[in-house]
């Protein structure tokens, strides 16, 4: 197994009770980010259970294929497959099984503020005004925000960074310094790719819902190099929660300007 398979992020601490290190440290810890994004994992599947007439996202119906070409074909299994994860790198770490409520609000706080940023650089792009949700559609889309938010960071930043991790650092022997920002853009670009239908040979490679557009290509792009580097360097739950903030804005300020 490699180094980066027992880490939600690339290098992190052995804190040795959860009373001990910083909040930087405990927010960044495996357990913490489980509890911290269980409230929205379970938003996400209560809520497309009640919109089950529309489509999820993609990431979420990637992950169940995946899953199905094993016969495993139990709705959860993408659900199961986060705690699993998290689960398991906290017992392989040997993290204490103790977490401050308060680290979890201060995680709220923070993943919001994270938001800030990518809202003033979506602005610039006019990236708000690409969707424009009626009365009917805006709680189909806070949900599929939830989502994105746990399930895209998971399969491009979580799953993706790990592979990356194995293959250039743990085999190919690329030094750290050159590997990890080639993992960032990697994914980033992998990211911002996978929202457009794009053929290649006859082939699909990407089945998102949109066409192609450089403009938006752009700065998905960037949003997907500036979630990696929270990533690298806060963990996993504060990604998803600063992804799942900035989508949830989103969509109130696009509701804001219909009203």
């Amino acid at each position: 197994m490699s180094r980066a398979a027992t880490s939600v992020r690339a290098t992190p601490p052995a804190i040795p009770s959860a009373g001990a290190g910083s909040y930087f440290d405990r927010s960044a810890l495996p357990l913490t980010s489980l509890l911290f994004l269980t409230p929205l994992i379970v938003a996400y599947e209560v809520g497309t259970r009640w919109y089950s007439s529309y489509p999820g996202i993609v990431a979420f119906s990637d992950l169940q294929h995946f899953f199905n070409l094993f016969g495993a074909t139990d709705p959860y299994m993408p659900a199961t497959a986060v705690v699993s994860v998290l689960l398991a790198c906290h017992v392989l770490r040997r993290d204490p099984w103790t977490v401050r409520a308060g680290t979890l609000l201060w995680m709220a706080a923070e993943s919001i503020m994270y938001a800030i940023p990518l809202l003033s650089l979506g602005y610039l792009f006019e990236h708000y005004l690409l969707l424009h949700p009626n009365a009917d559609a805006w709680r189909r889309l806070l949900v599929l925000s939830i989502g994105a938010g746990v399930y895209e960071e998971m399969v491009f930043r979580l799953i993706l960074f790990h592979l990356l991790h194995i293959l250039l650092i743990d085999l190919l022997r690329v030094p750290k310094g050159r590997a990890l920002p080639l993992m960032v853009v990697t994914s980033a670009i992998a990211f911002s790719l996978y929202h457009y239908q794009l053929s290649f040979l006859r082939f699909s490679w990407f089945t998102g819902s949109e066409p192609f557009e450089w403009q938006s290509f752009i700065f998905r792009t960037l949003a997907g190099i500036y979630f990696g580097l929270i990533f690298l360097s806060r963990g996993f739950g504060l990604t998803a929660g600063a992804h799942a903030s900035y989508d949830i804005v989103i969509v109130m300020l696009r509701v804001w300007a219909q009203s």
